[in-house]
């Protein structure tokens, strides 16, 4: 029987924070996008006014995955929410319930905080992480456009 443990982050973790999401984006083919560190991800998401949390997926005491996710806030219900920005299992450790459990823990924090929603994206080409949200009732938001802005257009904007 193996064991799963799944454990808040701590500022020693920033390293295997780092290979996991390197390892995520060389699986979601955007491994030139990453600039992280583990300085940058230690100071990001361990500074004492830290939006952001991680959890670790541990299996038998080897780490095997990792959830991202930060508070947000929904006008609408006058509640704080979770947005889950990432969620990683390795490949040789999927279909073994890590990925739900994960989910499952992140959804668990927002329901003890009094949260009103959970959400997360999904690229449209993962077929299988889509059919596994499913699976869990989760439903996709498709009447609404998600836009983003970085770089010099962030720049501009804010210089504007």
């Amino acid at each position: 029987m193996h064991k799963l443990h799944i454990r808040p982050g701590v500022a020693g973790d920033a390293e295997l924070i780092y290979t996991l999401i390197s390892e995520l984006a060389e699986y979601e083919k955007l491994s030139h996008e990453v600039v992280a560190t583990p300085d940058s991800l230690r100071e990001s998401i361990f500074s004492p006014n830290s939006a952001s949390e991680v959890l670790i997926a541990e299996l038998d005491d080897q780490p095997v995955g990792f959830a991202l996710f930060f508070t947000t806030y929904s006008t609408f219900l006058a509640k704080e929410g979770i947005y889950l920005e990432d969620v990683y299992v390795r490949p040789a450790f999927r279909g073994r319930g890590v990925g739900k459990q994960l989910l499952a823990e992140v959804a668990r924090i927002t329901v003890q905080r009094g949260g009103g929603r959970f959400e997360w994206s999904v690229l449209d080409w993962n077929t299988p992480a889509i059919e596994f949200y499913d699976s869990l009732g989760a439903k996709p938001q498709g009447e609404w456009i998600r836009y983003r802005i970085v770089g010099n257009e962030l720049e501009a904007l804010a210089g504007s």
